[in-house]
């Protein structure tokens, strides 16, 4: 069974903010005569004024006594009644008509078959896609709700959900089981026994993550692809399952151990072991991938540096080259005047050419001096892909091995690297160093379909000229032999194949069947037929006009608009200069404003008060008032059988938020908990997912305590990203040029209110800016920020214009704004006094026509997106400045180029903008610092190779982070509360430059006691009524 907490099921919050009693329970002047027409004994006023605004914001009717004494206290205070009147009915027939009145107004249906039919049709049409009981109470409330129809009982609702869910579950669990053949269950049963010799299972092993793209590495997860091969074809075993069905069954299987997975019994034992199989079967083939690239990186990067150390030899060479080249010009110069006759000039001619061979042969001869010149010319012009083949060489035989495994397509009509890599694959037998530069047979859809390709099979030859035209003039040099025309030098032809191979699997122009990360991302966009329906919508809530041509006009009026504007505003623009002979724009600096005497006397005077606390009482005073331990429980989605939730999920939380995991947690906790308790509570009963909302929890209860208005109201943000050191040997970590180290990047959305709404673990070699979009959209606290802002790593043509049709107004600070191109809105517009910032070449004005002729593909594209259909992170990903036949691209290069030349003018010419850019991202960076201090165990160093563990254990960072700050929050509130009512001059202006992100009174280290974990903490006011306020601070 689920609990409420988990479902969205309304009910009342531990805490009632003065800004929810005034939205939601204020009585307005006709609902008071209603009432006061209804009601005549004060009692009886009071209970069906409190009933219309319970029942309006609930959908149903809460018990009297049930109802918050601040919901009951406002109220009363709308209707003018004593303090001491009570809500009360004198009979049960009184109760009935206040209910069949409220229902009346409020427009609200009572009936009870109706509502159990919609509820279970709703439950029935999500159950094959939702995964757990309380996914499947929340679709049926939106369906209630919809209809108008009064909310059931919880437990109502929670029975039908377990009862559908098990049936729904038992029916794929037997299709899986159905579609699979006899010896294909023996060999899914095999996995949990440990074969004769080896000491793990086939569970453990096929469960483990990809490691670090080393040679050996490399060749032992390519016999693992094989291995998971051999166990049968799990695509069609799961093929008819939903994919989101797919992963909870999986998820269930991996948290598992083999004694755990025997105790399942029936056909879902085997059908959970399918669909892990078949989810680790994905990932192998994406990890696959994700080597093969990072392999081919280390050839071109190791092929670069040879040329480097090449050119530094050679350097030397080159200048005893020079020194014998002036010895034969010399020689060869004629010694004879100008009246010298013909037979004095026959001799100097024999006599120079003498003396030019001794000089050729002083420096070496003539074969060492031509090959010393034949190895300058091999790499002159910075040439190193003639290297490439020797580094290449290693990994030829894997990589030729199971290319013929996988499936790959082209995402467009363009598929000439994939012809070249059939020719490369039907060659690679050969031993001869030429091959020829024509295809010998008709081309099938892909290496990867049947047998190896080989010239004459199929139908009758025909000789097709092989097109190479995406490859660079270095390596068409390097690739055709020089002394045989329309011949190929094989090795450095399979090199080159690979290395644009992985260049357009990158970009998203090659794709691979089977693949999640590496799949064809144009299969996953919404069909533009379904998107028309909701175009309308989007376009209203986004602001953007419907239609293509409105669209683009609209667009091209804003961007003339703002440059009209910054150009008539130039003069008054005392921060902007552009230089007159160069066209560089700079920004003079401005100083920041000083901290006020009373902000620095109040700082240090509410360090001074603070109470100090523990990490783990400011976890357990979180959890209480919040109740974010609910969110956490079984995968299955039942409620937990652990004792004492509470106490062990804040014990979990610290643990691996503060990084120390659970033997170093257990040794400083007197036994109150042991190390395989801990981790097996983290492994069965947190997710990333749920980690997440119990983090949105958090955020929702900051966010309406009145000190955090005086910060922001959380309608803007900053994304930033810190870096997270990990073990070597695992796929995701790289070499972090931008921030040093080797790991991960913990990458961070924060508010205005100094409280991160959503983070992620991303690798460091991917720009942060993909991951800026997705951030926002996966953000679940009642804090939506519509304007975002980054520093120069969360900016980029596809980026701001997603952003743009989002209607996210995406505000990064860029460092080298002076070095970017301005786009014009026409070629032939001028400025008076800015016109040096755009370019003259008309050919980087904005291509209206361009975006105006792919606006569907632009809204089909952002529909995805908002719809869920496809990740933004894998869209922009594959939207990058090597995508050259990529169409989807080139419109978003140029919507980006519109929008960011606005977003620079903007830059450029508003201090306030400047300052908020600045402001918001110093808080982002600040809240890195936070995050850095409170992951203090094992000296910040992530020890699990698993990906999906570094991203719980930042999300387990981001759970208490943000409870340190909510708890510290209502600290501050507090003391600052008592500071007012003791005469101290608190006023908004210098609490508006306090900071949340205090250490001095948090306590880290020491002995953790767990003992008071379950002893509710005093209950909190949100309000800070600082003198001369009459109430709490209002509302954002």
């Amino acid at each position: 069974m689920a609990s409420v907490e988990r479902t969205a099921y309304p009910r009342f919050k531990r805490v009632t903010s003065a800004r929810e009693l005034a939205e939601f329970f204020t009585l307005s002047p006709e609902e008071i005569a209603w009432v006061e027409g209804r009601a005549r004994w004060p009692g009886h006023r009071l209970a069906l004024a409190v009933l219309l605004k319970s029942c309006a914001r609930l959908g149903y009717f809460p018990a009297l006594e049930a109802v918050p004494l601040a919901v009951v206290a406002h109220v009363r205070g709308c209707l003018g009644l004593a303090d001491d009147v009570v809500a009360e009915v004198a009979s049960s027939r009184t109760a009935k008509h206040h209910r069949t009145w409220v229902r009346e107004r409020i427009g609200l249906v009572r009936d009870p078959v109706r509502a159990r039919e919609v509820a279970l049709g709703a439950m029935k049409a999500a159950a094959p896609v939702r995964a757990h009981a309380a996914d499947l109470v929340n679709v049926a409330l939106e369906e209630l709700v919809r209809a108008g129809l009064e909310l059931p009982g919880f437990s109502t609702l929670d029975r039908m959900a377990a009862s559908v869910r098990a049936r729904v579950e038992g029916e794929i669990c037997a299709g899986i089981v159905g579609r699979m053949s006899e010896a294909t269950r023996a060999r899914i049963a095999v996995l949990l026994g440990v074969p004769v010799g080896e000491r793990r299972s086939g569970f453990d092993v096929m469960k483990e993550p990809g490691r670090r793209a080393t040679w050996s590495r490399f060749r032992a997860h390519a016999e693992r692809m094989e291995w998971l091969d051999t166990l049968g074809d799990s695509g069609w075993w799961v093929g008819k399952v939903p994919s989101a069905k797919v992963a909870a069954l999986a998820a269930q299987a991996r948290v598992l151990s083999v004694g755990e997975m025997k105790d399942i019994t029936g056909p879902k034992r085997t059908a959970v072991l399918a669909c892990l199989v078949a989810e680790v079967r994905t990932r192998a083939r994406d990890e696959f991938v994700t080597m093969l690239c990072k392999r081919m990186a280390r050839h071109l990067k190791r092929a670069e540096a040879e040329l480097a150390e090449i050119e530094r030899r050679h350097k030397e060479v080159t200048e005893q080259l020079i020194v014998a080249y002036r010895e034969v010009l010399s020689a060869l110069r004629d010694p004879a005047g100008e009246g010298a006759g013909a037979a004095a000039g026959t001799l100097d001619d024999v006599l120079a050419l003498k003396q030019a061979r001794e000089a050729v042969e002083r420096a070496g001869g003539f074969d060492a001096q031509l090959a010393d010149i034949e190895a300058l010319a091999a790499h002159h012009g910075n040439n190193w892909t003639p290297l490439v083949e020797r580094f290449f060489r290693v990994d030829r035989p894997t990589m030729f091995k199971l290319l013929g495994k996988l499936t790959w397509v082209a995402t467009s009509a363009d598929r000439n690297v994939l012809d070249a890599l059939e020719h490369a694959v039907a060659h690679r037998h050969l031993t001869r160093t030429l091959i020829p530069d024509t295809l010998l047979a008709p081309t099938p859809t892909s290496p990867g379909q049947g047998s190896d390709v080989a010239a004459g099979e199929g139908d009758a030859p025909v000789r097709a000229p092989l097109d190479l035209s995406f490859a660079s003039k270095n390596w068409l040099k390097t690739v055709y032999a020089k002394d045989a025309p329309g011949m190929l030098v094989r090795r450095h032809f399979e090199a080159m194949v690979f290395t644009y191979l992985v260049e357009e699997l990158r970009c998203g122009d090659i794709a691979v069947v089977g693949c999640e990360e590496y799949g064809d991302w144009t299969r996953m966009l919404l069909p533009w037929q379904e998107c028309v329906p909701k175009l309308e919508a989007f376009c209203a809530e986004a602001g953007l006009p419907a239609t293509a041509r409105e669209f683009t006009a609209r667009l091209r009026q804003q961007l003339t608009d703002i440059a009209t504007a910054v150009d008539e505003g130039y003069p008054d623009n005392t921060d902007l200069v552009i230089d007159p002979l160069t066209g560089v724009p700079s920004l003079k600096a401005r100083r920041g404003s000083e901290l006020r005497a009373s902000a620095e006397e109040l700082d240090g005077e509410l360090e001074r008060r603070l109470p100090a606390r523990t990490v783990l009482e400011h976890l357990a005073r979180s959890a209480h008032w919040t109740g974010w331990w609910h969110r956490l429980g079984p995968l299955s989605g039942s409620d937990a059988k652990i004792r004492d939730p509470l106490r062990r999920y804040v014990i979990t939380a610290f643990t691996y938020g503060c990084n120390l995991g659970p033997a170093q947690a257990a040794r400083h906790m007197r036994g109150a908990v042991s190390a395989h308790e801990l981790a097996a509570i983290a492994q069965r009963h947190t997710t990333t997912r749920n980690l997440g909302r119990a983090s949105a929890d958090v955020v929702d209860a900051y966010m309406l305590l009145d000190i955090v208005t005086a910060w922001g109201d959380g309608s803007v943000a900053a994304v930033d990203g810190t870096m997270m050191d990990t073990v070597i040997d695992n796929l995701l970590a790289e070499t972090s040029i931008r921030y040093g180290g080797y790991g991960g990047i913990a990458h961070h959305l924060v508010a205005d209110t100094y409280i991160a709404l959503f983070s992620r673990f991303v690798p460091c070699g991917v720009w942060e800016a993909v991951y800026l979009i997705d951030s926002l959209l996966s953000n679940e606290s009642s804090a939506q920020p519509d304007t975002v802002h980054a520093d120069t790593q969360g900016q980029s043509f596809p980026v701001f214009g997603l952003a743009y049709l989002l209607g996210i107004d995406l505000l990064p600070r860029i460092r080298n704004f002076h070095d970017l191109t301005f786009h014009r809105p026409d070629p032939a517009v001028r400025y008076r006094h800015i016109d040096p910032l755009f370019s003259t070449d008309p050919r980087t004005a904005v291509d209206w026509r361009l975006i105006e002729r792919h606006w569907p593909d632009l809204m089909q594209v952002a529909l995805s997106v908002k719809e869920g259909t496809v990740s933004s992170v894998t869209l922009l990903r594959r939207l990058n400045n090597r995508s050259r036949k990529n169409q989807i691209y080139q419109a978003f290069r140029e919507l980006g180029r519109a929008v960011r030349t606005m977003v620079l003018l903007r830059y450029l010419s508003e201090p306030s903008l400047r300052e908020q850019i600045t402001r918001a991202t110093n808080k982002a960076e600040a809240y890195n610092g936070f995050t850095k201090w409170l992951a203090f165990g094992n000296l910040g160093l992530l020890r699990s190779r698993d990906p999906e563990q570094q991203e719980k254990a930042v999300k387990f960072l981001d759970l208490v982070a943000p409870s340190v700050i909510f708890s510290t929050a209502v600290d501050m509130t507090t003391v600052l509360r008592e500071m007012a009512q003791e005469g101290w001059d608190v006023l908004p202006e210098d609490v508006a430059v306090l900071s949340p992100h205090r250490t001095g009174h948090v306590l880290r280290f020491g002995d953790y006691a767990t003992d008071h974990l379950h002893v509710p903490p005093t209950p909190y006011g949100p309000a800070l009524r600082l003198k001369g306020d009459s109430g709490a601070a209002p509302g954002p």
